[in-house]
């Protein structure tokens, strides 16, 4: 019954009609000329997301004929950010080459107290527009994917949720379309790279069914966000288990290839508690969680991570996971706070640990830990240097598996070194050069071109540009 009703708000809200109808209706509603042009009294044009290039523009180009602000005035805010990325792997990998991928991304939130008095009610959606290819797939099958923004090239809805508030704000429920990647599992510190291991880590991308409800596949599901304090924090979510339905291709994405399928089966359930310390002006401030998920169903593993990518791990045939689940802890510390007010920065350290089941899990464990320097240049102050480690260890039934059936190259572990530099060029357009190193891509697993040898160990260079309007 609640899986059905799910469904049926979700559906809905995914019709043209009410979203139209909120669009229209705000249009209908806004009566500022171009010429009348608020300007806040910080200089900023109302309904500019931060960062954007907008906040550097003349106000004819940050916000062409008045539209941005006259629309903000009704509760409508868009945002449109691109990702444009070069990778290659001049050595290690089973191939070797150099590939282009990139991620169109728009954003529509609606705060409906604006709109039509609803206190405390937010609609968002976003959808990608995914094109470019995978080196990750095309050279080197690993565990933990290069990027973040790799997939199946598409076009296609992700986000699609209303969002009340309760309580003064300190009671949030989230329903619809839902992605648990960007809420649970977060590390701040982790936000300084490129490999998506560092957001949905390896270990959930390849237990749980077809990726789990992460980029580019979110899932139905629900929400609910306590927080008493401004130092607590408590997470309970239920998602459809597996976002590409039922599906028996090896590619997820091809059986949901635009996001508006909206399948419900076996819930995934995940909770997480957060406390922050030491958060007064000049302190070391530091935030620990511990979470844990458990998927409610059966399901059969395959040879697919983290965005329904291809990865070298092969599973045990024929093996079926049943009610699978993981606990996890992650640490964020700041180490050395340079003076000045506002957000805190200096060093910072960071870290995750993740730990699953032997049996019917391809992961058992996930480890990392890394440092970030923030503003250690005056001349730069939102530069981030940010240099960690990621370790995915195979499980003990894959590895036995291989041992007794006598396979030349025997499965252990991924491990994988990152090293980023992120540069603010302007507000909202930044340049990110990278360097990645890869200990048994695959997990140690065998080069497809020659099965008695393992898949040489990779490096990766690239250089990102991201930009915000």
């Amino acid at each position: 019954m609640v899986w059905r009703l799910l469904g049926i708000a979700i559906r809905l809200l995914g019709q043209r009609g009410p979203i139209g109808v909120l669009i229209v209706t705000a249009a209908a509603r806004i009566t500022t000329p171009a010429a009348a042009q608020e300007i806040s009294d910080e200089g900023r044009i109302p309904g500019v997301p931060e960062p954007s290039i907008a906040t550097n523009l003349p106000p004819e180009l940050a916000d062409p004929g008045g539209v941005r602000a006259a629309l903000a005035g009704r509760g409508i805010t868009f945002a449109i950010n691109y990702i444009g990325e070069v990778l290659g792997n001049p050595t290690g990998g089973f191939a070797q080459g150099t590939f282009y991928d990139g991620r169109l991304d728009l954003e529509l939130r609606v705060d409906l107290d604006k709109m039509i008095g609803w206190r405390g009610l937010t609609f968002f959606t976003n959808g990608y527009q995914i094109h470019g290819r995978s080196i990750s797939a095309n050279d080197l099958g690993v565990l933990m994917p290069v990027s973040y923004i790799e997939a199946l090239p598409s076009t296609r809805l992700f986000d699609l949720w209303l969002e009340q508030k309760l309580l003064d704000g300190h009671l949030s429920i989230r329903l619809g379309q839902l992605s648990a990647d960007s809420e649970f599992l977060i590390s701040d510190g982790a936000g300084a790279f490129i490999n998506s291991t560092w957001g949905w880590p390896s270990i959930a991308g390849v237990n749980l069914p077809d990726g789990g409800p992460a980029y580019p596949l979110a899932a139905p599901g629900a929400r609910v966000a306590f927080s008493p304090n401004d130092q607590l924090r408590i997470l309970a979510g239920i998602y459809s288990g597996d976002p590409a339905g039922d599906c028996e291709v090896d590619v997820p994405q091809v059986c949901n290839p635009y996001g508006v399928d909206f399948p419900l089966n076996a819930p995934l359930v995940m909770v997480e508690g957060a406390y922050k310390y030491n958060q007064g002006a000049g302190q070391l401030s530091g935030t620990l969680k511990l979470g844990t998920w458990r998927l409610f169903g059966t399901f059969e593993q395959g040879a697919t991570g983290s965005a329904g990518l291809p990865i070298g791990l092969q599973p045990v045939p024929g093996q079926v996971t049943d009610h699978d689940y993981a606990f996890y802890a992650i640490l964020d510390q700041m180490l050395y706070r340079l003076p000045g007010e506002g957000d805190p920065k200096g060093i910072a350290a960071f870290g995750r640990v993740i730990r699953a089941p032997d049996y019917g899990n391809m992961i058992a464990l996930y480890l990392e830990g890394g440092l970030t320097f923030s503003g250690m240049t005056p001349s730069r102050p939102n530069d981030v240097l940010g240099i960690g480690f990621a370790y995915t260890g195979v499980s003990s039934q894959i590895i036995d598996y291989e041992k007794q059936s006598g396979q030349p190259v025997v499965s252990s572990y991924e491990g994988m070194l990152e090293a980023s530099y992120t540069a603010q060029i302007i507000t909202g357009f930044i340049l990110q050069p990278d360097f990645q190193y890869f200990w048994n891509p695959g997990g140690h697993s065998p080069d497809p071109y020659n099965p008695a040898k393992t898949v040489p160990d990779a490096v990766v260079l690239g250089l990102r540009t991201s930009i915000s309007y």
